[in-house]
């Protein structure tokens, strides 16, 4: 089984690299602030989400249920943040 504390950790971690990227977005490109602003919140929600996730799997009483749950939790973790990055890029790609 998952170590609990420490997938929230990582969950944690990702949402801090997430938020400080924003706050260097907003640093370097003010006239975006609040699509950067909006991305921040999404992260938030989803770190919420995924805590609530975490700390209630579908089956406790069937191991082999609780490791396919925490599987695709890792999952959903790397592609949910990694849609938030990619959104971040976007709104901070240069316009041509």
């Amino acid at each position: 089984m998952a170590n609990l504390r420490n997938l929230k950790k990582e969950i944690d971690y990702i949402l801090e690299e997430l938020v400080f990227d924003c706050d260097m977005a907003m640093y370097f490109q003010p006239a975006n602030e609040a699509a950067i602003f909006d991305v921040m919140q999404q992260a938030v929600a989803l770190r919420n989400d995924l805590f609530a996730k975490v700390s209630n799997p579908t089956e406790p009483k069937n191991p082999s249920l609780v490791r396919k749950h925490y599987r695709a939790l890792y999952q959903e973790i790397e592609t949910e943040f990694g849609k938030l990055f990619e959104k971040l890029s976007a709104i901070n790609a240069p316009k041509k």
